[in-house]
């Protein structure tokens, strides 16, 4: 069975514009930049016949694609979704501290050593195991077309596992808030058509 999915990450939220470690412990809403990039969003897709919505267990996740439901369209949560935990830093200002370790867990990650994470956080194998159960849940689903809300480290990495990459290529995939990934599979691969496409935010609808 053939699908399509749009993969976007989430809009902006204040603790983004501050420059605040957010990942999946804190909670914030969609800023006022936020909730427009989500309706620039829906104006451009908003006649794409979705059947199914995804979206991870954080507010800013459902926000991004609340217009989408209140169409009506199915939606679940999966706390598979949800973004990588970075533990004792989270909900804190990005300090040269953390700047200086997340140097060197990309670093670590590049080179293969994906079990690394700060301190209370998360593993990037801790993540994509997580991430591995949505997949095969996905692929019995029988809908075709599918939008799925996430969020920027978690998609670098799912976006590796759906193309049955290795993770440490996971930087291959750059990201904003609202960026937007489109994959086809055929019913054995995935393949990406649109990647790290924002042409939805520079458009007042689409005709």
């Amino acid at each position: 069975m053939t699908k399509e999915l749009y993969i976007i990450r989430h809009g902006e939220t204040d603790l983004n514009k501050q420059g605040i470690v957010q990942g999946r412990g804190v909670d914030p809403p969609l800023n006022d930049l936020g909730r427009k990039q989500a309706l620039l969003f829906y104006q451009y897709y908003q006649n794409e016949p979705f059947e199914i919505i995804y979206t991870s267990t954080l507010r800013r996740a459902y926000q991004t694609v609340e217009l989408f439901i209140k169409k009506g369209i199915p939606w679940e949560q999966h706390p598979e979704l949800d973004e990588i935990s970075w533990g004792i830093f989270e909900g804190k200002p990005v300090t040269p501290e953390f700047k200086l370790l997340y140097k060197k867990l990309q670093q670590d990650w590049k080179s293969g050593y994906l079990d690394e994470k700060v301190e209370g956080g998360e593993s990037p194998l801790e993540v994509s195991a997580r991430q591995k159960q949505f997949k095969e849940y996905l692929l019995t689903k029988p809908e075709t077309k599918i939008l799925i809300c996430m969020h920027g480290r978690a998609m670098r990495m799912f976006l590796a596992i759906l193309l049955n990459e290795d993770l440490r290529m996971m930087d291959n995939y750059p990201h904003h808030n609202l960026t937007l990934y489109k994959l086809i599979f055929d019913g054995h691969h995935f393949t990406i058509t649109l990647f790290n496409n924002m042409d939805h935010l520079y458009a007042e609808g689409k005709n």
